[in-house]
């Protein structure tokens, strides 16, 4: 008998459609041979600033479902 290795699948990621930051606008492949920096400053579109219409840091680990602001993509 063979099994087959069960495939699990992740959990989608709930990104907030509101976050932007500088990396998204650079229209170029990715290097894999340079780290990614973790520099990039976030700001919401609701407030174009760094702080969230909740008073809370914008960032990709921080925007999630459980902010009253958060708008999935």
């Amino acid at each position: 008998m063979i099994y087959e290795p069960v495939r699990q699948i992740a959990e989608p990621k709930m990104q907030c459609r509101m976050i932007r930051s500088k990396w998204m606008f650079i229209d170029a492949e990715p290097d894999p041979t340079v780290p990614r920096s973790g520099a990039s400053i976030c700001w919401c579109v609701h407030t174009q600033k760094v702080m969230g219409p909740d008073g809370q840091v914008v960032t990709p680990q921080a925007c999630k479902i459980e902010r009253p602001c958060f708008e999935a993509l």
